[in-house]
């Protein structure tokens, strides 16, 4: 059994991260009677100059890649897509913002002394692009936190302080002096990286090839 060190370089406002950790995921089960794998999750800010209320998220899509209303529907349905493959349900509301994840962050490096970071993650993924919870909210952005067993008021006192500020601005300068400037990135074993939503069979043949290495 060979046992690898995973970490996932993602936004929670990324789509294709919860696409390729659910390929990863599928991938790891497959080859359970041969890979384990110990994962750990690092911020990435898509948008970190974004208010605090957030943008509109076709808008901001349409503004930030220069693509029109139509291209911005169909990479929607491409996302819905890959997604359905993966297990994941998007639904794309025309609510839907784009939000400042900082405090997000916050919350899944506080969220590791529990071991409670990848169960939050997914949390929050659900939240975002399956019903649609506004997260820039603290009260709907700690109804997430408290659905995985943590606790809500010490996960309140967090949000109402700066802790883990520090923490979250100096895992993003690493993973940006490390040459990341794409999100999903998946580091195996401080050593090789691969970028974006991968299919199933992408991950398998990757981390058999790594685990062959070693």
């Amino acid at each position: 059994m060979k046992n690898l060190k995973i970490d996932i370089v993602s936004d929670v406002m990324c789509p294709w991260c919860v696409v390729g950790y659910n390929n990863l995921d599928a991938a790891l089960n497959e080859l359970n009677d041969s890979i384990q794998a110990n994962i750990e999750w690092h911020a990435f800010e898509l948008n970190p100059a974004m208010p605090k209320e957030g943008q509109d998220l076709r808008e901001h899509l349409m503004e930030k890649y220069g693509i029109t209303e139509a291209q911005s529907d169909q990479n929607r349905q491409n996302i819905i897509d890959r997604g359905k493959e993966s297990g994941f349900e998007f639904n794309f509301s025309e609510k839907m913002r784009m939000i400042n994840s900082f405090d997000c962050h916050r919350l899944l490096t506080w969220a590791k002394r529990f071991d409670k970071q990848t169960p939050l993650k997914l949390a929050l993924f659900d939240a975002h692009f399956t019903t649609n919870l506004d997260l820039s909210d603290p009260v709907q952005l700690l109804t997430v936190v408290e659905s995985v067993g943590l606790d809500k008021d010490a996960a309140e006192n967090v949000l109402n302080s700066d802790e883990f500020a520090q923490d979250v601005r100096e895992e993003q300068n690493k993973m940006q002096q490390l040459g990341i400037t794409s999100v999903p990135t998946f580091i195996v074993n401080d050593k090789y990286a691969i970028s974006g939503g991968q299919p199933v069979a992408a991950f398998k043949q990757a981390l058999t090839q790594i685990s062959a290495e070693m």
